[in-house]
């Protein structure tokens, strides 16, 4: 198993001929201000088989990018609850996945497992299999009581491609604002990989949304990363956008 990194929190994750991507995304959502690095089209990580979304945030589901460089007849795989809105954008495909269901996507076995959002919105996390490897992908959760539940039940992980940059928002429709973060701290997303038993974690979700006050991520993200894992003896791997994770 091969995982190529998108943007933000996007991965392709392949196995022989197949592939299959979680998040894509393209198109800068204007609310988030100006991108702090560089997206690119989703052709440039080449075609794929079927798209899973963890949940449907502006930047983690991109309906126009996945129409313009996947079509509107790929497979996408959505929280139940989402269903009929993924639907509504006009694809002819959309498959709604109740939790903890074991699916078959081409050469890879896929879980929608437990994920708790930071508005209160439909998530989940998705489990990916195959060549005898196993991955999680955990979009943009909060820290949640399940991850002993995944690991017992899932367990061990070969790597977590977890959350990292705990912002803190100040959203329109969102009164009072909180002083919590919506997604996991540094600290957090390390503890949720000690929790799963992952070989690796892979962070995700960090360094190209910074928009204060509408959307401001935890500072020095990295350090606290890295210090919290040598700390744990967690093995962390970063990954640049385009570069590949061989398991």
């Amino acid at each position: 198993m091969n995982v190529v990194k998108l943007p933000w929190a996007g991965i392709k994750v392949e196995h022989e001929n197949n592939s299959l991507v979680i998040d894509p995304f393209y198109n800068f959502p204007s609310d988030l201000g100006t991108p702090m690095g560089k997206l690119y089209p989703l052709d440039e990580f080449g075609q794929t088989d079927a798209v899973l979304l963890t949940h449907v945030h502006p930047d983690h589901y991109d309906p126009e990018a996945i129409k313009r460089f996947y079509g509107v007849d790929i497979p996408i795989y959505v929280p139940m609850d989402t269903l009929e809105y993924v639907k509504g954008h006009g694809f002819t495909s959309v498959i709604g996945v109740p939790l903890e269901d074991v699916l078959a996507v081409e050469a890879f076995t896929v879980i929608p497992t437990y994920s708790v959002d930071g508005l209160g919105d439909p998530q989940i996390a998705w489990i990916v299999s195959a060549g005898g490897k196993k991955i999680i992908h955990c979009g943009d959760t909060l820290w949640h009581g399940y991850w002993w539940k995944i690991k017992n039940e899932h367990g061990p992980f070969d790597a977590a491609f977890l959350p990292v940059n705990g912002p803190v928002t100040q959203f329109p429709n969102v009164t009072p604002a909180s002083k919590e973060p919506i997604v996991m701290t540094p600290e957090q997303a390390v503890s949720a990989a000690i929790a799963l038993e992952a070989k690796l974690l892979v962070p995700i979700h960090f360094d190209l949304v910074n928009n204060p006050p509408f959307y401001t991520p935890a500072a020095d993200i990295n350090k606290r990363v890295t210090r919290s894992a040598e700390e744990n003896q967690i093995t962390v791997k970063w990954l640049e956008t385009k570069e590949t994770l061989a398991l």
